[in-house]
């Protein structure tokens, strides 16, 4: 898999990527839990797969900021089951992954949430959200059933 964006044929050109970042939720999320479990799942990819985060940004006045992720993220959604099969196509493609379960939303730290995670078998997760990583082609096969949220 390449890391990099395909290069350009003139400076301006847009940049484009052969690598895919997407997240899916699962349909019933209150709109509060959505934007929760997409920042967490985020930055998991972030945190395992350096090449998803660009340069940091710069403001006219020298005025630094931290980096962010390189690439769009898509954002799907998809039923319990959507999700359930998807969770088993990434891992049978050994994709870069992250995962959020319902029983994160019971607890108040990343200790609390990583106990509740190793509590529960991989058939038994039940998931709300997955973030995964990969050549374009590998993710949308993997999410295949998903829709782009509204």
């Amino acid at each position: 898999m390449s890391d990099t964006p395909d290069a350009p044929d003139a400076p301006d050109a847009p940049v484009r990527f052969d690598t895919k970042i997407a997240v899916l939720l699962r349909e019933d999320l209150e709109p509060w839990q959505r934007l929760n479990v997409t920042a967490f799942l985020v930055s998991g990819l972030g945190s395992q797969v350096p090449e998803v985060i660009g340069e940091p940004y710069e403001d006219a006045d020298g005025v630094r900021y931290l980096p962010m992720l390189r690439q769009p993220v898509l954002v799907f959604e998809g039923t319990k089951e959507t999700l359930t099969a998807a969770h088993a196509r990434v891992l049978s493609r050994s994709l870069p992954r992250a995962v959020f379960t319902s029983d994160l939303f019971a607890t108040g730290n990343d200790r609390d949430n990583r106990a509740a995670v190793r509590a529960v078998g991989t058939d038994e997760l039940d998931l709300v959200g997955i973030a995964l990583y990969g050549p374009k082609n590998a993710v949308d096969k993997a999410i295949k059933g998903a829709r782009m949220h509204p």
